[in-house]
């Protein structure tokens, strides 16, 4: 497996990769899912995919195979910020205000949302290399510019999963029942470190 980062600014030196992240998306967030997020029937994209957004994606055998977006907390785009943001000031009808415990707007903390691995990653053992290859790969965008801290909306279940192969993740406040999904979910917050303070399982290919 190889991990790809990119913004709208190079994504079009990695081929297919964003557009194959989005298809990535609307097959587990849409038909999966049942989400009630914007698609076309083939793609998944919403007012977060914008030039302010970092990728790091995963792609074995020429495959698509998991992926998650991040972006500073400062971000702003038209009258969107973050994900996180948007939903405490009770833009997103979706996620409850309550579920950030304060407003954060900081150089130094990123959001990364959108995680997502595909099903042909059968074994617990190539689905966890794939959770970490898109962390490490998040964590090398944020860490070389400046951030300390990252957070992000997800089921508790991914908590335990990042846990069990070293990253130091905490809950913030309290979690809430998706009633599209079913899944109990909360803020996760942590250091902008690899796991195990190792270095990462692989070097995020970059552009020239």
């Amino acid at each position: 497996m190889q991990t790809l980062t990119f913004t709208f600014s190079d994504l079009h030196q990695h081929g297919t990769a964003f557009y194959d992240f989005l298809a990535l998306r609307k097959r587990v967030f849409v038909d999966q899912l049942g989400w009630d997020v914007p698609h076309d029937g083939t793609v998944e994209m919403d007012q977060y995919d914008t030039p302010q957004a970092h990728y790091s994606v995963v792609i074995r055998e020429g495959r698509m195979v998991g992926g998650a977006r991040c972006m500073p907390t400062t971000s702003t785009w038209g009258p969107h910020t973050y994900m996180l943001r948007d939903a405490y000031q009770g833009k997103l009808p979706h996620i409850p205000p309550r579920i950030m415990p304060e407003d954060i707007a900081s150089p130094g903390v990123w959001e990364c949302t959108r995680l997502v691995i595909d099903d042909s990653l059968e074994t617990a053992a190539d689905r966890a290399g794939c959770l970490r290859l898109i962390v490490d790969g998040l964590v090398g965008i944020a860490r070389s510019r400046g951030a300390t801290q990252m957070i992000c909306l997800s089921s508790l279940a991914l908590m335990r999963g990042l846990r069990q192969i070293g990253y130091d993740v905490r809950q913030m406040g309290e979690s809430y029942r998706n009633e599209e999904d079913g899944r109990r979910y909360a803020v996760l917050g942590m250091p902008a470190r690899y796991a195990r303070e190792a270095q990462p399982v692989a070097e995020p290919a970059r552009a020239a």
